[in-house]
């Protein structure tokens, strides 16, 4: 069913089994077979995600030595301390680009 030649009234050919199968059940399961490796990933990604996210940040980060970061956004970090890497991307001003340079920094620290 993954692949986009194949449907239940075809698989039903092979399998009459399937036949009985109704309409809106084999539509949902010729969706969820079909879409099945985007939800994975999808899924892996939001777990990946949730694990960056609760990153703790040590209370003594020295936001001035984490390189490319901008005046701003170290000033922003500076002044909030935030706990977490998820508290960090909440920040006003925080860039998707100075989360992911301050994600590296205190994972290599780690």
């Amino acid at each position: 069913l993954a692949r986009p030649e194949v449907d239940l009234v075809r698989l039903a050919a092979v399998w009459p089994e399937l036949a009985r199968v109704p309409r809106a059940v084999a539509e949902q399961l010729e969706i969820e077979a079909r879409y099945r490796g985007y939800l994975r990933r999808q899924e892996a990604d939001i777990a990946l995600f949730r694990r960056e996210e609760s990153l703790r940040l040590p209370r003594d980060l020295d936001y001035e030595r984490i390189p490319g970061l901008s005046r701003e956004v170290r000033a922003v970090l500076a002044a909030a301390r935030p706990a977490t890497l998820g508290a960090a991307g909440r920040l006003p001003g925080m860039t998707p680009a100075a989360l992911a340079r301050l994600y590296r920094h205190v994972a290599r620290a780690a």
